[in-house]
């Protein structure tokens, strides 16, 4: 098997149904099998895969899992030699399979890649990131960009160029291309899995960040392009939900990958921001 997708889907029938619909009009001479999670949507997803997709390979949640454990899930069945991870509200051009496929065979020094995201308008969808660090991430828990947005314009790689090829810190989980031979080769393990202590947000950066601990590196490539409608599950859930799953990610990474002091201040931040800003 050349490529196995795996989609994590919740609340999204309509976009999942176009996203599928587009993958299987994909044009090139290789294998791909397809793999959706179901975190217990209330829309009749599953059913849907079931009925329009039979060839699909479903597994239906009884809860929502989370982004990491719900790949997880998937990743563990994987037998592509590539996997791509896929959000819902994506759908692909008859050749972006072919082509960044074509692209990552020819870059083995890529363990994970990632391409050019366009949003409906057709505006390129700025994704490329340097490591979150903790004075960025501490702008972001107090909300000083909403005043100042250049305050952050390190963090968010500004000047990056998405019309050329490069070595990067982090692409979007949205589009997440994962070499398993270059993978298993640098971590002797077979299936990269992620780390299942975020339930959403960061989890990609997190593991963007193991594979360089491994020594690997991470790409971003113009060679394929894919439309991305950004956020459909993501926008059904409230604010102050989407807040606490944020901070509750940053923590985590920040737990993990800094220092100890820097855990404690943007946790101190975030005790702020909870009481004083609503």
């Amino acid at each position: 098997m050349d490529l196995s997708i795996i989609i994590v889907s919740w609340n999204v029938k309509d976009k999942l149904r176009e996203n599928l619909i587009s993958l299987f009009k994909s044009e090139g001479d290789f294998k791909f099998e397809v793999l959706v999670v179901d975190n217990n949507s209330g829309d009749g997803s599953a059913a849907m895969i079931t009925a329009e997709f039979p060839l699909i390979r479903l597994i239906a949640n009884p809860e929502n899992l989370g982004f990491a454990k719900a790949n997880n899930q998937a990743l563990k069945l994987a037998s592509g030699k590539f996997i791509l991870l896929l959000n819902p509200d994506m759908r692909v051009y008859p050749d972006t399979l072919k082509n960044i496929l074509a692209w990552a065979n020819s870059n083995p020094q890529a363990t994970v890649c990632g391409c050019k995201l366009i949003d409906e308008k057709g505006n390129i969808v700025k994704q490329v990131r340097r490591w979150p660090r903790f004075w960025d991430q501490l702008m972001v828990t107090l909300k000083i960009p909403h005043l100042f947005p250049g305050i952050v314009n390190g963090y968010l790689n500004a000047k990056f160029n998405y019309e050329a090829a490069a070595k990067v810190d982090s692409i979007r989980g949205a589009f997440f291309l994962i070499n398993r031979e270059r993978y298993k080769k640098i971590s002797g393990l077979d299936a990269p899995l992620l780390d299942e202590r975020y339930f959403i947000w960061f989890e990609e950066v997190d593991f963007c960040r193991q594979i360089y601990q491994l020594g690997g590196e991470v790409w971003y490539t113009p060679a394929a392009q894919c439309l991305d409608y950004i956020g459909a599950s993501f926008s059904q859930v409230k604010r102050g939900v989407a807040q606490e799953y944020f901070r509750d990610s940053m923590l985590k990474y920040f737990k993990k990958w800094g220092k100890k002091w820097e855990y404690l201040l943007l946790k101190a931040a975030w005790g702020v921001v909870k009481v004083f800003v609503k």
